[in-house]
């Protein structure tokens, strides 16, 4: 999944860049406001991560650019303006999300993750507690997912590692991430049983010539989705 991110202050821009690329997205990064513009024109992003206050052209102008020529790309504001009057103005220009300066950046990567699920670029159920990524359906509260017309009966830790790889699809998930996830209030186990519970998991969900969903990134952890740029 593809990321824009436009924000003059450099010393923000770079660090979350680099934060961003380590949970796995593609960034393109700009700090002036008619190249974020030319970038958003001519580029296709799944997000726009836009400061307000910009040199050249405001992220307000390149949002109301975009909405004016039908574009729905999702736009998260991140500015210092916090009335109440500044986060309407930013919501009517046709932003889906708005963020005050200073942020945690846990936050910021939590709304970015409900942003593309919202716009579809991750398919996920909540009111049904179905997750569903090309062609493999998990019924989370059941442990029991679904592919090409079978049903995989999941145990309770591939269950959540398979929710935890379809709710963070496309993304990179390194062990300490899965680690942290899977066993969070236990004592976590040795770094080898990740790999054996995926391997578990891959021989459920991945069976003859179905496509492989799970993929290797070596040294770095593993991709969930149809397809990786760095897969075995």
């Amino acid at each position: 999944m593809r990321i824009l991110l436009v924000d003059d202050e450099v010393e923000l821009t770079e660090p979350l860049s680099r934060l961003l690329t380590r949970e796995g997205y593609i960034v393109d990064a700009a700090f002036d406001g008619t190249i974020g513009s030319e970038y958003a024109q001519a580029g296709s992003y799944d997000l726009l991560i836009l400061d307000w206050m910009l040199p050249g052209k405001t992220g307000l102008e390149i949002c109301q650019q975009l909405r004016r020529q039908g574009k729905t790309t999702p736009v998260l504001f991140l500015t210092a303006k916090d009335t109440l009057d500044d986060r309407v103005q930013g919501l009517d220009a046709g932003a889906d999300d708005y963020l005050v300066k200073p942020f945690e950046l846990r936050e910021l990567l939590a709304r970015v993750r409900a942003l593309l699920r919202r716009s579809g670029s991750q398919t996920y159920e909540t009111t049904t507690g179905r997750l569903t990524v090309a062609d493999l359906e998990l019924d989370c509260e059941n442990q029991v997912a679904y592919r090409q017309g079978r049903i995989i009966e999941l145990s309770q830790k591939e269950s959540q590692l398979l929710q935890y790889f379809m709710e963070h699809t496309g993304q990179l998930m390194t062990h300490a991430q899965i680690m942290e996830n899977l066993w969070q209030e236990e004592e976590q186990p040795s770094s080898n049983v990740i790999a054996a519970l995926i391997r578990l998991l891959r021989r459920k969900i991945e069976v003859g010539r179905e496509t492989a969903l799970i993929h290797t990134v070596y040294g770095k952890g593993y991709r969930f989705g149809a397809s990786s740029v760095e897969s075995v």
